[in-house]
């Protein structure tokens, strides 16, 4: 829940789109989201390691990574997330992850607890936790590690994205085994440098965020249909913040 001025204050922006954003409380995987990654010139020419970026640029790509090698463009709803450990090697992401990496700005995430008995998962939203700050700043948005890649066919071009993750902190172990990497402020610049490629002191930046600084709280199944998208999807339900 962020305009492109705000992002632009927090991370820095030299460039985004004309076309506001607008509050969105359940984006599904192929859905359009926001994204901000290193200028264009930068990611092309390669860059020198530790000379950084000329800027960062926000943009809209597609949730769901498309190899700019396959044929069919449907792979991407099924590239929605890479490993952290197999990211700089499965042949689907390692490019983009030597050249190509973004941050996902996002004020929560969802994730999903079994429930004995029942025959629905109980969904939980995940933000940062009120009063803590998670970037240096005063947006509470959390930034995730992505990755980004441009593919051609016959209907043009599209961009795509897909969200790096690694094993769960000890708040989310009891939802997932699993959690979207969330990137301290610290981290921004090297993640974002395209001419940083070396995979070990990138994937060191991998790693699960301080469980201390987030809360998880139940919310209502609405969720679990991707068509709704409103805030009554983030209201939380009687158990309160864990």
């Amino acid at each position: 829940m962020f305009k492109w001025k705000q992002l632009h204050r927090l991370m820095e922006l030299l460039s985004w789109p004309d076309e506001e954003l607008t509050p969105r409380y359940n984006v599904a995987p192929t859905q359009m989201a926001p994204a901000v990654r290193a200028a264009i010139g930068d990611v092309w020419s390669g860059g020198r390691a530790g000379q950084g970026t000329s800027g960062r640029e926000g943009v809209l790509l597609c949730w769901g990574l498309i190899p700019s090698w396959s044929d069919d463009p449907a792979i991407g709803s099924r590239m929605i997330n890479a490993r952290a450990e197999s990211v700089d090697t499965k042949p689907a992401f390692r490019q983009a992850f030597r050249r190509r990496r973004c941050l996902v700005p996002i004020s929560g995430f969802y994730e999903w607890r079994k429930v004995e008995g029942a025959k629905r998962k109980q969904p939980f939203y995940i933000r940062p936790r009120p009063g803590v700050k998670t970037d240096g700043d005063e947006a509470p948005i959390f930034a995730l590690a992505g990755l980004w890649e441009r593919w051609r066919g016959e209907g043009g071009l599209v961009e795509s994205f897909t969200i790096v993750t690694t094993e769960a902190n000890d708040l989310l172990k009891p939802l997932h085994d699993r959690m979207p990497v969330i990137l301290p402020r610290e981290a921004w610049e090297l993640w974002l440098d395209p001419g940083v490629d070396d995979a070990a002191r990138l994937k060191g930046l991998l790693r699960p965020f301080d469980p201390g600084r987030m809360e998880a709280y139940p919310v209502g199944l609405a969720v679990n249909r991707p068509a709704h998208d409103a805030p009554d999807c983030i209201q939380p339900l009687s158990g309160g913040p864990a």
